[in-house]
């Protein structure tokens, strides 16, 4: 394997990005989010799992049921080419390896395994609440002027200002 590349320039990396997102707007119509294909793929392992409960659920039954495929949807498409892309990309820039990529302090793998999951769990139930995830809201939300993605990522960047010096001890 191939020494490890150096990361892209942050600000080079968001001038991509925001040309991927005027692509998406002007190819599919739509712009960038990946919640909603998590949201997809929870109902459509519910259906397999409870498909009564899930067809009676008057907020479910809008994506199951006769004629209707839940994983009929942009987002999901999106979110697979952003796995396939970013297994690339690691391949590509050296630095696709197995294990776990742990901190300074220590922990367990599965320590690290189980607070990945529950941070990934409170994020997905939040970007429900919130209609959107971060890159639905701040990127698409933003990027059309949508006073509420504006206000949500101010409000992103405060808590985030204000819950650092609770987790700085983490990172040292």
């Amino acid at each position: 394997m191939q020494a490890p590349r150096p990361f892209w320039n942050p600000y080079v990396a968001g001038v991509f990005l925001g040309l991927v997102l005027l692509g998406s707007f002007l190819i599919v119509g739509n712009g960038l989010g990946a919640s909603g294909a998590a949201n997809r793929l929870g109902i459509g392992a519910a259906h397999v799992i409870a498909p009564q409960a899930v067809e009676s659920n008057a907020y479910f039954a809008e994506y199951v049921g006769p004629g209707k495929n839940v994983l009929d949807d942009w987002l999901v498409f999106e979110v697979l080419g952003v796995i396939l892309g970013g297994a690339i990309g690691a391949y590509s820039g050296g630095r696709m390896r197995r294990g776990i990529t742990m901190g300074k302090r220590p922990v367990s793998p599965w320590t690290r395994l189980a607070l990945a999951f529950v941070g990934g769990a409170l994020m997905g139930v939040a970007a429900r609440f919130g209609r959107g995830c971060t890159s639905g809201q701040a990127l698409t939300g933003g990027s059309v002027l949508s006073l509420g993605s504006w206000v949500f990522m101010m409000c992103v960047f405060a808590g985030g200002y204000l819950f650092a010096p609770l987790v700085r001890r983490q990172w040292r």
